[in-house]
């Protein structure tokens, strides 16, 4: 079961961070199709947050066809999202990544915007189809391409 935590200086809406640890959850396996997501009572308990918090993060997640509420019976993962597993090797070089960050001085911040620029740079833009990262575009050196 996915334990969510709350971070109130975020500047993050309160159900939109129940909605993203559900989707993360759902895009490392960590829930599955069927599996019962924790009621709104025991999201409040956990988190001290209003329920109707939980409740429109819940109908939000519905609405986006990953959950179905089930009268009486509670809330159940519909689709799982991804296919990162979370016990793959890739996990392990990523903590050693960020362990390295860390004794580096850069603060969790600075991580988060070195990570989303390579993301933004290998996912993002159409020019991002070098795999591994060389440094070059693709074609690069051929007539034509400044690069």
């Amino acid at each position: 079961m996915v334990e969510y935590r709350i971070d109130r200086r975020s500047g993050v809406a309160t159900y939109l961070q129940i909605v993203q640890q559900t989707r993360q959850a759902l895009r490392l396996g960590l829930l599955e199709p069927g599996d019962k997501l924790p009621t709104a009572r025991e999201v409040v308990e956990a988190t001290a947050i209003n329920p109707n918090t939980v409740l429109k993060a819940y109908r939000e997640l519905e609405r986006e066809g990953l959950v179905e509420a089930r009268r009486g019976l509670g809330t159940f993962v519909r689709k799982s999202l991804g296919s990162a597993p979370a016990d793959s090797p890739l996990r392990g070089e990523l903590v050693e990544w960020a362990a390295r960050a860390r004794v580096a001085g850069l603060e969790k911040d600075d991580v988060a915007a070195l990570f989303g620029a390579v993301l933004e740079e290998q996912f993002g833009s159409p020019d991002a189809r070098t795999i591994p990262d060389t440094g070059t575009k693709p074609n690069a050196g051929t007539k034509g391409d400044p690069a």
